[in-house]
């Protein structure tokens, strides 16, 4: 709240979101664990009072905390070790509310002045603590997003409740992961845009060509379908930690393509046909695909059935790669040479027209 409210006016406003938030089909498990009802002891003292009786109020409050807290006083050695010294009464003296009004403070002339006759004591009802952030009185609301909803989607839902149903004067904002996953959306689209064109330059400089890479670069969308199908059956949102899944299979399903395309452009530089070269490729490493894929795979299976504290992390990622490197083993072996194939035609075929223009150019 940016205006000085009542700890009831606070956990009324808090309330009222938590209830409507909890109507949402998006939102899930709302709630806060702030109370305006925790009973407190005020102690309201006059101002005007203690400068007529000339009592300092600094004398006033290091009398309260050495009677009923706790108050420092120097330290003694004993021994060759240091001890601290601590002002308190005894548990009798500050064990009721009645024990407060038996406290005296000495006044600037040396006269002994009773508490009562400095201030009022009284019983409310308040919050337990007071939190800050951001320099603003805050109450801490927690929730997740329900089965069938990711994480961004209960976001959106709870600023759109957060718009409608705070009253005048209150904000909101993010923090912890909430926080990160706000500052971080939109950026993993480019982060996987730029996997892709890094491992696409990096194919063009090994291959010395531009078109070859594409038949690798492009099986990666056959990875990234089977992880959303995956993450579809297994009832997961796209969350931050399925988007980072994302962006591994990049590197992971392109190995595989790596091993068949490297061995199919080594027979077709021995003079093979390129329909023979592409299939000899295939057939000769899919043994060793099959072979790393599936131990890869076989090792995600403990991230896939995780329990326990972070297991939603765990599962979201390990369901994500899971998926993915299954659907890319089983259809990337068919897929890679076909794309193969076709891209290494198209690079013959440009080279030869290339060949054939520098010819009538010369002629």
């Amino acid at each position: 709240s940016r205006d000085d409210r009542t700890p009831a006016e606070f956990a009324a406003a808090a309330q009222a979101l938590v209830i409507a938030a909890n109507q949402d089909p998006a939102l899930s498990r709302v709630f806060t664990t702030y109370t305006a009802n925790t009973p407190q002891l005020s102690l309201n003292i006059d101002r005007t009072r203690t400068e007529t009786l000339q009592v300092p109020i600094s004398s006033i409050f290091s009398t309260l905390q050495a009677q009923l807290g706790g108050r420092y006083v120097n330290d003694f050695n004993l021994n060759d070790r240091g001890y601290q010294v601590k002002v308190q009464a005894d548990t009798a003296y500050r064990d009721s509310i009645n024990d407060i009004d038996r406290i005296y403070i000495r006044s600037n002339t040396g006269a002994m002045v009773p508490m009562t006759s400095l201030a009022t004591l009284s019983t409310i009802h308040s919050t337990q603590t007071v939190d800050r952030y951001n320099q603003l009185t805050s109450i801490k609301i927690n929730g997740g997003a329900a089965p069938g909803y990711s994480s961004g989607e209960a976001m959106a839902a709870m600023e759109r409740i957060a718009a409608t149903t705070l009253p005048e004067g209150y904000s909101y904002d993010w923090s912890g992961m909430s926080y990160q996953e706000q500052k971080s959306s939109g950026q993993v689209t480019i982060l996987f845009a730029l996997a892709l064109l890094f491992a696409y330059l990096f194919l063009v400089a090994q291959y010395e060509s531009w078109n070859i890479p594409f038949s690798i670069v492009i099986s990666v969308p056959v990875a990234t379908l089977g992880a959303l199908t995956g993450l579809w059956l297994a009832g997961f949102s796209l969350s931050i930690y399925a988007q980072i899944g994302l962006v591994l299979l990049v590197g992971l399903a392109s190995k595989n393509a790596i091993l068949i395309v490297e061995f199919a452009q080594s027979r077709r530089e021995d003079g093979l046909p390129l329909a023979d070269a592409a299939i000899d490729g295939a057939k000769i490493r899919f043994r060793p695909v099959l072979m790393t894929s599936f131990t890869f795979v076989f090792g995600l299976i403990p991230m896939v059935i995780a329990t326990g504290a972070g297991a939603g992390s765990r599962k979201a990622i390990g369901t994500t790669v899971f998926s993915g490197m299954l659907s890319t083993t089983l259809l990337g072996i068919f897929l890679v040479p076909v794309l193969y194939y076709l891209f290494q035609s198209a690079r013959e075929a440009g080279s030869a027209w290339r060949a054939r223009r520098r010819d009538r150019i010369d002629s």
